[in-house]
């Protein structure tokens, strides 16, 4: 199949030395993932006599998730494309005091550039989280076991991408534009990772009782 194919290159280039994709990617790949078996529980419950009092609210989850999973590949796509710029940065020329002003400026607006891409990460996978703890009461109690698979991709996608931003804000000059960062992303992983793991926690209940 093609798309195996395409998964494996992507997966080589991965494991290669090539500098993209990386971390980042791989974390926008999970939050991806999360949201297209979120798809997956909703289109199992939409058209059974047993969830149709929920089925309205499932039918707009599928478009917000879809949504999201197109995001999450953007975002991949946008990781790869602000760290070429950041990695040449780092070596710019800084013999004069010119040239260092210069190269300062430029790391900057770089690095802030690649804090952004995965906080953005975060905050869609903390969305990702938020639906999928609605399909782990409402949806298909058939396909309850594959809500907790998803929840642990978007917990991925949240935990792997703030790394991302913590190393990027680390060599920020702008101290309280890192902080501020520092500060959204820590939000985000204190709550996303607390309600991913009521919900896992919730469905391995439902399955072992």
């Amino acid at each position: 199949m093609i798309e195996k194919e395409l998964m494996g290159l992507w997966l080589e280039t991965l494991a290669s030395k090539a500098p993209v994709p990386g971390g980042g990617g791989a974390s926008a790949l999970g939050g991806s993932v999360a949201a297209a078996l979120g798809q997956m529980v909703s289109n199992l419950t939409i058209g059974k006599k047993k969830y149709a009092d929920v089925e309205e609210e499932v039918q707009e989850l599928i478009g917000k998730l879809q949504a999201l999973q197109n995001e999450f590949l953007d975002l991949a796509d946008q990781d790869a494309r602000v760290f070429a710029p950041l990695a040449a940065a780092y070596s710019l020329p800084a013999s004069t005091e010119e040239e260092k002003q210069v190269k300062a400026r430029i790391m900057e607006e770089n690095l802030l550039a690649a804090s952004l891409v995965p906080l953005q990460m975060m905050e869609k996978a903390a969305e990702t989280i938020e639906l999928l703890e609605f399909l782990g009461e409402k949806g298909s109690r058939m396909a309850v076991s594959d809500v907790g698979v998803a929840v642990q991709f978007a917990r991925t996608a949240l935990t792997g991408a703030v790394m991302n931003v913590y190393i990027n804000t680390k060599s920020m000059k702008n101290r309280e534009k890192a902080e501020e960062l520092n500060a959204r992303a820590k939000k985000l992983i204190e709550e996303g990772t607390r309600q991913a793991d009521e919900i896992y926690a919730k469905v391995l209940k439902q399955l072992v009782g």
